[in-house]
């Protein structure tokens, strides 16, 4: 017996999606001409929480950046990220309804940098602040 991946009600498909990643979610189905999948992941509570430091894959995380993130920033209220890719998520877009912010694997002498301005991220620092989230 086949069952067709569409052909289940989008009770079941989001209870899928939700077991998934939702970055790798909405990274792969974003855009693919199918408007019942597109309107599934672009639910709010989809998109509240996005994970990137799961994601190992700098292009990924570009793209992400470029082609997603304007379509869902309003909906997102935490980001987890890493070192590696916290200037070009933090700053890839303006995260209005963002209220927490958790950062993986940092090492102390660069979450130092950060903190002290070392590495510039002030243009989002104000946006953190006006979030109350430092």
């Amino acid at each position: 017996m086949n069952v067709d991946l569409l052909g289940l009600p989008n009770e079941i498909l989001f209870y899928i999606f939700k077991k998934l990643n939702n970055v790798d979610v909405l990274y792969s189905l974003f855009n693919i001409n199918n408007q019942r999948i597109e309107n599934l992941i672009r639910e709010k509570n989809f998109s509240e929480i996005l994970n990137f430091a799961v994601i190992n894959n700098q292009i990924i995380i570009d793209q992400f950046c470029r082609s997603i993130l304007a379509h869902i920033h309003n909906n997102v209220k935490c980001l987890i990220v890493e070192s590696t890719s916290i200037e070009r998520i933090l700053l890839g877009t303006d995260y209005a309804n963002l209220n927490e912010l958790k950062l993986c694997n940092f090492q102390q002498d660069n979450f130092r940098d950060y903190l002290t301005g070392k590495i510039n991220i002030l243009k989002f620092s104000s946006k953190l602040k006006k979030n109350k989230i430092i």
